[in-house]
Parts: structure tokens; sequence; C-alpha cells
């Protein structure tokens, strides 16, 4: 069982694999933190900034709006994730070890 294991480590369609399930890891936590730590810099650099009102009688301020837009980007983005790593790179994987085992 233990071969299966070296050969799956040895096959360059799983090294590329690897390979493409970390550049989109990286790339999606890149434009999370970007964004977060965009939104903490303006807070602590300008904060005047997200206490203006959406609307002139309105107590929502850009600073909400902008806060649980930052939320729903990490949500939509674990989901682009999660279907990119069920669709794509699960279809990869199955192709894979079907090659590996059937040798």
């Amino acid at each position: 069982m233990k071969n299966i294991y070296k050969q799956i480590r040895k096959n360059p369609d799983f090294i590329e694999l690897i390979k493409l399930r970390k550049k989109i890891s990286w790339s999606l936590t890149a434009i999370v933190v970007f964004c977060y730590f965009t939104f903490i810099i303006i807070i602590a650099f300008a904060p005047d900034i997200f206490s203006i009102k959406i609307f002139d009688d309105s107590v929502i301020t850009l600073g909400i709006v902008i806060g649980l837009l930052v939320i729903l980007l990490s949500i939509f983005l674990t989901g682009v994730y999660v279907y990119i790593a069920n669709k794509k790179l699960e279809e990869k994987n199955l192709k894979i070890l079907k090659k590996i085992t059937a040798n």
C-alpha cells in the first residue's frame, strides 16, 4: 500500500495538481488579507472616512457597509474555493488515482 503513495507523490499530474491547489488557495487568501488589512489601515489612519453616513437621515455609516462587504467577500471566496476544489481539483485527483491504480 505504501508503494501507491510513492507513485502518487512522484506522478507529474499530482505535482501539477498540488501546485494548482496552492496557487488558487494563496491567491484567494491574498485577496482576503489585502481587503481586511486595507480596512484596518483605514480605520487606524483615516477613521473619518468610515463615519460618513450612507444617507443624510440614516444611522448606517460607510464603515458598517464596507465591514459587511469584507465579511461577505470572505464568505464568497470561501465558496469559490470549495466549488473549485470539489469540481475541478477533485476530478483531476480521481483521474490521477484511476491512472495509478490501473497500472
